[in-house]
């Protein structure tokens, strides 16, 4: 029988709370480098964004038996890793929606998109969303040229943009989770990562281009 993600995450609590370093390894594996790139949209430097995930780290291990289990494991994390990235020295939130739009710099030609009026406004228009990659063994060494790309670019996003793509797509978390833990409305996170998005797919698609 199959071990649900429930069940299993429930095995990975006893066990970070009976001291086991090597699920402490595998937790920190699985969630270091993201948390670093979600930090460093909060502070000033890479050096501070390192020294927030550390103490996230050492937060956990001394919070881990009060964990009540409210919210995942993950969620958990996460949150107590923004918390301490704005007592460190959080920059300027940008509050609204047309903020959020002004630093995105017109990454993508807004005629790509459907109009307000339209029953999916902001959505990508018939043939005009990026073609999926071909699967075919160039194709998968393409993939992965374009991942490494796609990687690149989303650290050059400006830091909400960032963080919003960072948790909604490399995370999986859901918009919800990511508007409370960001402390942003929901109509900004949808802002945020449509144009994070947007920056990302635009660099993707001049890649391809230059290949052609």
């Amino acid at each position: 029988m199959a071990t649900s993600a429930a069940e299993s995450e429930a095995v990975l609590i006893a066990a970070l709370r009976a001291g086991d370093e090597a699920a402490f390894a595998a937790l920190v594996d699985l969630h270091a480098a993201t948390m670093l790139r979600v930090a460093r949209g909060y502070v000033s430097t890479h050096e501070l964004a390192e020294e927030v995930v550390q103490e996230t780290w050492i937060a956990v291990l001394r919070g881990i038996d009060r964990f009540e289990g409210r919210s995942s494991l993950r969620t958990w994390l996460f949150t107590i890793m923004v918390n301490i990235a704005k007592a460190r020295g959080v920059k300027e939130r940008r509050h609204t929606d047309l903020e959020a739009l002004a630093v995105s710099g017109g990454t993508v030609d807004p005629a790509r998109f459907r109009e307000a009026g339209d029953a999916w406004p902001g959505h990508w228009k018939e043939n005009e969303a990026p073609v999926p990659f071909p699967d075919t063994p160039e194709g998968s060494v393409l993939g992965g040229e374009l991942m490494e790309l796609a990687r690149r670019e989303l650290d050059k996003l400006p830091p909400r943009q960032r963080q919003v793509v960072t948790l909604r797509d490399v995370l999986g978390f859901e918009s919800a989770e990511v508007s409370t833990l960001l402390e942003i409305s929901a109509a900004n996170q949808r802002v945020l990562l449509h144009r994070g998005r947007a920056a990302v797919r635009q660099v993707l698609e001049d890649y391809l281009k230059e290949r052609v």
